[in-house]
């Protein structure tokens, strides 16, 4: 059965977010876990967090994915700006050990100027500091579309970046469909191949989740522009290639559309009706 899902509030807890990854039809869904724009993290409720344990297992909830606010930069030429990414990053890691949640994803960072070198190091640095040995979650870095300064627009990038991390079981990557599109890997009629490369620098071994969205810029544009599954210049049919290949149809699948929660369950439901249509495995 497939694992698909779609980016969800916790605004009005756990509790609700999962009910309404339930009632949209989904088996895991991704979350941030506070305001995307950075700022405050509110406390736990443990009543809600109880909750939250029993509907994971009522449901079945698989991989549910807490995603870094975007205001976090890793590798910014700023040490204030690194500074926060650093302590943030920390308390969201030390808030997983609380919950039914153990992927965290997050976006390399721009490096502003400085360089992808320093920039490079700068998000080792911070990993390697934050990533203690109580902290049991993988981390997930995010294939990225390439726009201005962005670090990791290619899989050598990233490469470079889990070499450097001490603790490398604890790494994993998030691919995102539309960023790795615009970048330049063509998944459209080259599929195969860039899976293969990605296997040789990288390692499919580390591949831990997919970001599910069609694009509205063009191939190798560097544009970081989702659209609807099936409303972009990916389109339906390879999105459905992209989610039954076989080196990839056991990965969980994330959302990440320009839709409300309706939308999202119109998509889930028509990427499930084309995978029974098409006699998927996990259709």
């Amino acid at each position: 059965m497939i694992i698909i899902g779609a980016h969800i509030s916790i605004a009005k807890g756990f509790k609700v977010a999962a009910e309404t990854a339930h009632e949209i039809g989904s088996n895991t869904f991704q979350y941030f876990p506070r305001n995307p724009r950075g700022g405050a993290i509110k406390d736990l409720d443990d009543e809600d967090v109880k909750i939250f344990y029993e509907l994971v297992d009522t449901y079945q909830l698989k991989d549910i994915l807490c995603h870094a606010p975007y205001t976090y930069n890793f590798s910014s030429a700023k040490e204030e700006v690194r500074k926060f990414a650093r302590e943030a990053m920390r308390e969201d890691l030390e808030r997983l050990e609380k919950l039914p949640v153990s992927l965290y994803n997050f976006h390399p960072g721009s490096h502003t100027g400085i360089g992808v070198e320093m920039g490079t190091q700068y998000i080792i640095d911070i990993i390697n500091e934050v990533l203690t040995d109580d902290i049991s979650s993988t981390l997930l870095l995010e294939t990225m579309a390439g726009k201005g300064t962005e670090i990791g627009r290619s899989f050598e990038e990233l490469a470079r970046i889990i070499e450097g991390i001490n603790k490398k079981d604890a790494i994993g990557v998030c691919m995102d469909t539309c960023h790795i599109y615009s970048s330049g890997y063509d998944i459209i009629n080259r599929l195969e191949d860039v899976l293969d490369h990605f296997d040789k620098i990288i390692g499919l071994d580390r591949l831990r989740g997919i970001h599910l969205n069609d694009s509205m810029k063009g191939f190798n544009e560097n544009k970081d522009r989702h659209a609807g599954i099936g409303e972009g210049l990916i389109g339906l049919e390879k999105t459905l290639d992209f989610i039954d290949h076989p080196r990839l149809r056991h990965l969980p699948f994330y959302l990440e559309t320009p839709h409300d929660e309706k939308g999202h369950e119109k998509e889930i439901a028509l990427i499930k009706k084309k995978l029974i249509e098409r006699g998927s495995m996990i259709g």
